[in-house]
């Protein structure tokens, strides 16, 4: 039998489930990434069943026993190790990184602490959770990480995706609101530096030999940042590929990629999202495990870029 035919055959007899939805804040998102991948593996002949994660899930997985799940699920407990978790125990293999990786990349204080100890350039910060407001008065301290930090300040959820939850503090007065919008997404924040320059991202694949896509510049339509309506909505944003930079920061860009992914364990993929700040040069801001697959996603969009299709990409 010829290589080609024994692929195909293997392909034929391959049980592939696109587990998508779920029921983080990024489930639509998510459900239009997890159909989108579910018919390129069609296309490519694979057998393909969509699972919307629910309490069924584990009974489902043992009915059907999958070949290979492929995690299209965006956010909390589909990037934060717990699917991972999960589908280790039921011995299903997975797209993506492992359990240790996904809680790191997903937790961005763990992730810019691990940047830190391995010398890749993230935006300076502070971390504070609940507790430290209900039961430690940190409330009064707050000025002093706006002096240390500098206004506008950058207000953060430390474990949600999308942008959902950031917030932006222009004025001292206008700390205490905005931290309480940002826990509301989680009990743990990061206050960040303002960062001023160029928003960009580069993608990787690979597990012990890494291909850098190449890198996108992101310039939101009349937005302070890159949100969640600048991310999933047609004509908000403009996408620059290759980004317009010189070429020490393309190779910048591209090895604090490379170094992110392999200091966080990253396995199959990642996507690097950073800002060329004027003063500090290109900082890392977090690591995503489970990029976005629409038609606007930056992943899909620099593969694209890069000759590779849509089905090879998948």
């Amino acid at each position: 039998m010829t290589k080609k035919k024994t692929e195909n055959k293997k392909i034929a007899q391959s049980k592939i489930v696109v587990l998508m939805g779920g029921q983080s804040l990024e489930r639509q998102i998510s459900l239009k990434s997890g159909h989108r991948v579910a018919d390129a593996l069609e296309e490519l002949g694979y057998k393909v069943s969509r699972l919307d994660v629910s309490a069924s899930l584990a009974a489902t997985l043992k009915k059907i026993k999958p070949s290979l799940a492929y995690i299209a699920l965006h956010g909390k407990d589909g990037e934060d190790g717990t699917i991972q978790e999960l589908l280790d125990i039921l011995k299903i293999p997975y797209t993506g990184p492992g359990v240790y990786a996904s809680i790191l990349a997903f937790d961005k204080v763990l992730a810019k602490e691990t940047f830190k100890t391995n010398g890749i350039p993230t935006a300076p910060y502070y971390t504070l959770n609940m507790n430290a407001f209900k039961e430690m008065g940190a409330e009064e301290a707050l000025d002093k990480a706006a002096k240390n930090l500098g206004l506008p300040l950058v207000i953060k959820p430390a474990r949600q995706g999308s942008a959902l939850g950031v917030k932006i503090a222009h004025k001292k007065s206008e700390l205490p609101d905005k931290i309480i919008e940002a826990l509301n997404f989680d009990d743990k924040i990061i206050l960040e530096k303002h960062l001023k320059g160029k928003e960009v991202s580069v993608s990787v694949l690979g597990d012990k030999k890494l291909h850098a896509l190449p890198s996108v510049e992101i310039k939101p339509h009349n937005k302070e940042y890159f949100d969640f309506e600048s991310m999933y909505s047609m004509g908000k944003t403009d996408y620059f590929i290759p980004a317009r930079v010189t070429t020490a920061q393309r190779k910048k860009i591209e090895k604090i990629a490379l170094d992110a992914h392999k200091m966080l364990h990253c396995r199959d993929l990642s996507r690097t999202d950073m800002i060329i700040d004027k003063e500090l040069g290109p900082q890392a801001l977090e690591v995503n495990t489970s990029p976005g697959m629409t038609e606007t996603s930056l992943l899909p969009m620099t593969a694209e870029a890069d000759n590779i299709s849509f089905e090879n990409l998948v």
